[in-house]
Order: C-alpha cells, then structure tokens, then sequence
C-alpha cells in the first residue's frame, strides 16, 4: 500500500507551497509547486523498498528543516487572530470605564497626565441619534444610500440616515475597518478575509496571508493594499496575489491608503511613507507614531499619539498641524477642506479650521472615536463603547452645543444577532434569472472564471470568490463591470449557480 506524507510551507513573502511525496513499493513519487495548483510532478526508482523508503526520509527532513510543517491538503491553517484593545480614557462626564490595553494597542502618550478631579466638564457634541451595536466598533462607511458599522463581535449592520436597520450580518470574526472602492463595500475581518458586502451575502474577496497581522487595509480599483503589526506595507492584486511587500521604518502601521494612480500611503510608529506602484518607497516624512490616516483627493491627515494632527501633500510636504489634548485615534475633513476633524482617547471630538484655529472641542459620552466620516453637515462616529452616531456638526449646532443646548437624543438599539453568514452559499438560477453568465475553468493549474456572454473579452479573467470556485461550474451574476486599469472584471451585486 503507498504511503504518502504531505508538507506545507508559508514563506513571508506572501507565498504558499507544498511538498507531496508517496511511496509506493520501490518508486518514490513527488510532487511540489505553490498551493492551489498542480504542482510538478517527479518520480524515481529504486533497486529495493527500502532504499525507496530511505530516500523519501531523507527528502523529507530536508524540507522539515526549511520550514516545512505536517498538513492536510486542502485546509488552511487558522490564522493567529490578534484582537486590537485600545485605550480610553473618557471626559468627567462619561462613567464607562476604558478598554484595557493589549500587543499592538493604540496606546496614549499623554493621558496620564489628564487631571480627572480638576478638568471642567466639557460642553457633549449635538448627537441627533445613536445606535449601539453592543461591542467596539472600527468600521464605518457612509454614503448616499446608507450608512454601515463594523464591530469586534464580527456584527456588521446597514443603516438608514435616520439609525433604521436595513441589513445585518454576522461575518466569523471581528471587523477591522469598512472601505467602499467605487460601487463596492468591503469589511476587512481578523480572520484574514476582506469581504464584499454588495450581494444577499457576504463574499469572500480577498484571503491575506496568515503571516500578515492585519492593523488596516484599502481596496482601490480592486488592488488590495494592508499594513500590520510588524510594520509592512502589502499591495495585492485582483485575484489576492502579492505584488509587494515593504517594511517601514516603524512598526505598529495603523494608516494605509491606496490612491487611484497606484500609490500606497502608509503610517507606523514613525511616521507617514508613499510607495509607488513598485513598492519603491518615493517618500517618509517624521510625523511621531500615526494611528490613523484618512485622505481626500489632494491631502492626507495623519492622527498621531503626540497629540496632534498633521496634514501633508501627496508629495509628503507638512502643509498644516492641528494641536489637540491628547492622543488622535481618528480624523476626517469636509469635502472641501475647510473643516477638519479629529478624536481623542479621552472622548472628545475637535474641530478646526485650515489655518489650523481650534474651533471647539466637545464630548462625545460614548468613548473613544475609532474611526470617523463627514458626510453632508453631520460627522459619523463609531467608539470604543460600540456606537455608531450622527453628530449636526452645522454652525448653528456648534453654537448651541458650547451653550448646553443639545438636539433630543434618539436611542437605537441593535436587533437580535444573526447566526455567522455561509459566505459559500450559492442559490440556484431560476429561468427568470437575470445576468451575465460566467464560468469556472481550469488554465495554468488554476481555477479562474471568465465570461461567457458576447460583448465582453473573452480572454480576460472575472474577480470571483475563491471558495465557491468549481471546475466547469457555470454562474449568472447581476453585474460585470470592467475594472478602471482594465485587464478583468469585477463581480457586484449577487452570484447565483447554473444547476
């Protein structure tokens, strides 16, 4: 009876390879190549089942050294999760205590020195409603048609402008931070996977090597660009294939920003780089440790620990400085520039002009803001205490807010949880089934899917969910669209099986 030992290595480059190797009476049969395709294939022979036996040991060991480990074909290896605990440390005003600290912390530089008994309580930011999704929140999205949180217990909830819940889902670990990339949204998770929320179900994307500690993550024009722990910037293409990868002159990358003609903005605990469509690193500017970057068509902010916001060039040129009271967990500007926002880790939102004049500075009574939005007159929040809120950040409710006079507070509390979505699902086509049809195939030891239907390139590949590939299987999907670099197309809208 032959006897096979399959190995499995991940190398920090982003690449997955394995090594096969069966015996099978006096012939040594090896395979080897990169996870996912066939590999190549060797054979040898032997005068004698031993010696067969022997040179199987030996080719093995060898590898065991390199980094080999024992594996199961065909099943990942969970990745490590890092839960990210953030420090807060709220306004007199707030009675919720702060999140403990933990590896990779947003940790506070000035804190301990905020005087809890002789600080005067600050004046609460004009909040119009509030929803309370039950655990901290770093994702947040808004656009015309609604509004989207993410949270640590993986709960992702779609909200109407006024705090209706439209949809919820259950992704199966917790939610780093949501981004949109044209018509897409996309939630990065803990468990490694970015996944597209524009269909009945969630889809998985994108998988991230299991080697990479995911801090934050952009998508733009179907590129995929994260930053982690270590202190690396990653860009990966439409099919999840690393390009590149760097290390920045920190660590701790909390910023990552992908712009529309290839580069890649990225902060860590020294300050803000650019790589261009290389990952050559074209500039670094000091900046102190970031722990979040947001950027417009023409600026980037960068929250820093030293208590601060720093606004830059897309060239790096320090172009203006906002000073706050402590550590910036998050920022965001008006569309046109004339306002800029920024969080602290004790509660409070600040708002300043471009010549860099506070304007005022409020609380927010439901902790530390994580991530922030303007979006027409309101400023969106997601906290440390698990809230989405819309805040009137208009003139007239600024001016009413430093007075003690605050809009009627609406409290929206989340519905029962859902049970973890089955992103492989797929419905069957009915005959009224409208779309493009598409179909899995197999070219280079790789399943692909191309389209089908005449108008389009036949030759170009189609952005499709890894696990719910099928070799010959066909799909109809609602919407094709060409990707902007051109070279392949982009899935939006629902998948559904041709039975």
């Amino acid at each position: 009876m032959a006897e096979k030992t399959y190995l499995e290595l991940s190398e920090s480059d982003g690449s997955h390879k394995f090594y096969e190797v069966e015996v099978d009476g006096t012939q040594v049969n090896i395979r080897y190549g990169r996870i996912g395709t066939d590999g190549t294939k060797q054979a040898l022979s032997f005068a004698d089942a031993t010696a067969a036996q022997k040179e199987a040991e030996k080719k093995l060991k060898e590898k065991r050294k390199k980094g080999y480990e024992d594996a199961v074909q065909g099943v990942r290896k969970k990745r490590k999760i890092t839960r990210r605990f953030v420090e807060s440390t709220p306004t007199p005003q707030t009675t919720s205590t702060g999140s403990g600290l933990g590896s990779g912390s947003r940790r506070s530089s000035s804190s301990s020195s905020y005087n809890r008994t002789s600080a005067a309580p600050t004046p609460k930011l004009p909040s119009v409603w509030r929803f309370a999704s039950n655990a901290m929140a770093f994702g947040i999205f808004i656009n015309e048609s609604a509004c989207w949180l993410g949270n640590q217990d993986g709960r992702v909830f779609k909200l109407s402008h006024t705090g209706e819940v439209l949809e919820q889902y259950k992704l199966p670990e917790g939610v780093k931070c949501i981004v949109a990339d044209d018509a897409w949204i996309y939630a990065g998770c803990d468990d490694g996977n970015v996944y597209d929320l524009t269909g009945k179900l969630p889809r998985i994307a994108y998988e991230i090597s299991e080697d990479v500690d995911i801090f934050w993550l952009d998508v733009n024009n179907g590129w995929l660009a994260v930053s982690d722990g270590d202190g690396n910037a990653a860009l990966f293409d439409y099919e999840g294939n690393e390009s590149w990868r760097r290390k920045g002159k920190g660590n701790s990358a909390w910023m990552i920003r992908a712009n529309f003609n290839g580069e890649v903005f990225y902060g860590d605990s020294t300050g803000v780089a650019c790589y261009d469509g290389t990952g050559k690193e074209t500039w670094h500017t000091k900046t102190g440790s970031v722990l979040f970057g947001y950027q417009d068509k023409y600026v980037l902010y960068a929250g820093t620990s030293q208590a601060n916001m720093v606004c830059l060039s897309k060239t790096g040129e320090v172009l203006q400085t906002f000073k706050t009271d402590a550590s910036v967990y998050s920022c965001a500007a008006t569309e046109d520039g004339r306002y800029v926002f920024g969080g602290d880790n004790q509660g409070n939102v600040y708002c300043f002009n471009t010549e860099g004049q506070r304007l005022w500075k409020l609380a927010t009574n439901l902790g530390s803001v994580l991530s922030m939005q303007h979006f027409k007159d309101n400023l969106y929040i997601v906290t440390t205490f698990g809230y989405l809120a819309c805040v009137d950040v208009s003139e007239e409710a600024i001016q009413k807010a430093q007075t003690g006079d605050t809009p009627t507070l609406t409290d929206i509390k989340a519905p029962e949880a859902v049970a973890v979505a089955q992103t492989n699902l797929l419905e069957v086509a009915s005959q009224n089934t409208q779309g493009i049809r598409v179909q899995c195939v197999k070219e280079g030891g790789k399943l692909r899917v191309k389209v089908l239907d005449e108008g389009y390139h036949k030759d170009w590949y189609v952005q499709f969910p890894r696990d719910i590939r099928i070799e010959g299987m066909q799909y109809i999907v609602d919407e094709l669209k060409e990707s902007a670099q051109g070279g392949f197309y982009r899935v939006l809208g629902n998948i559904f099986k041709v039975s």
